[in-house]
């Protein structure tokens, strides 16, 4: 049932399409900062195991400090800090010492932006659309700090498991006794084929957090969508692993991070998870 009957469709999409160009620019801090704050979290944990005096205490999080750039700590003022517009209008570049900025900022704002309004346009002012904008942060939020480090931290993973169980405790996405079989499956599915490669080859063929990654998706969307995930994200993968190989000169022993083949498969299967699942059922049968 729609939480506001009366609104207007496009506002509520150019809306959402503005939030997920702040957000964007956030998830590019969490993407950066969080693997800094776990590791130092380790390193303290390590310390009191050994007995060892704990790490100096971090003053880096979320929130603080300002951002700066990482090259001259020139903090990046209001007016610089303005979603894809400060970039183009800087082009691309410092104020104060003119080093490059990555245009992955942008793209991880743009993307954002495009995600979200493509969710409200889909869902509407539902709670279907708030839950579908909660998943898209965090797929991209795991998706960037995946390529970037190939972890996927359970302060994301876990409570993203929690919330798809919450929101299908009322039927918002499917029935809970599929979320919760999804969740099982999910991971058992991944759990398996790791054991079976690693007693194969004798190595990993990949971690912990792509199974809980997936039982997250399954908590969300429930175990019918599990092959569509899985057969989405295997393809994907194969095909940007062949390419690296080809035209990188990428080596096989070169690891893939899977999560952002998880997280793409998860968003596709979220907007057209139904139709795609049922065509792959024809297909099979």
């Amino acid at each position: 049932m729609s939480i506001l009957t009366l609104a207007d469709p496009s506002a509520i999409i150019l809306i959402a399409g503005l939030l997920g160009l702040v957000i964007g620019s956030f998830l590019n801090v969490v993407i950066h900062r969080l693997p800094i704050i776990m590791e130092h979290d380790w390193a303290t944990q390590c310390a009191e195991f050994r007995g060892e005096p704990a790490p100096a205490a971090a003053t880096l999080n979320l929130s603080r400090p300002r951002s700066r750039c990482p090259k001259c700590q020139h903090p990046i003022t209001a007016a610089e800090n303005i979603p894809v517009f400060s970039w183009l209008w800087l082009r691309g570049r410092c104020s104060a010492c003119k080093a490059a900025i990555s245009i992955r900022y942008p793209l991880v704002e743009l993307i954002t932006g495009a995600l979200f309004a493509f969710a409200a346009m889909h869902f509407g002012l539902t709670t279907a659309g708030l839950g579908a904008l909660i998943l898209i942060g965090a797929l991209i939020a795991l998706t960037g700090i995946d390529y970037d480090t190939q972890l996927l931290p359970d302060n994301i993973t876990l409570p993203l498991l929690w919330l798809g169980l919450l929101f299908n405790l009322f039927g918002t996405y499917t029935d809970l006794s599929s979320a919760v079989i999804g969740a099982i499956a999910g991971y058992l599915s991944l759990w398996s084929v790791y054991w079976l490669f690693k007693l194969i080859t004798g190595k990993e063929g990949m971690g912990y957090g792509d199974f809980k990654l997936l039982a997250a998706l399954g908590a969300w969307l429930g175990w019918q969508m599990l092959p569509v995930m899985i057969l989405l994200s295997s393809l994907v993968g194969a095909v940007v692993g062949i390419s690296l190989m080809i035209f990188a000169k990428q080596g096989r022993e070169v690891p893939i991070p899977f999560g952002p083949y998880l997280a793409t498969a998860g968003v596709v299967c979220l907007i057209w998870g139904k139709p795609l699942t049922h065509a792959y059922l024809g297909i099979t049968l």
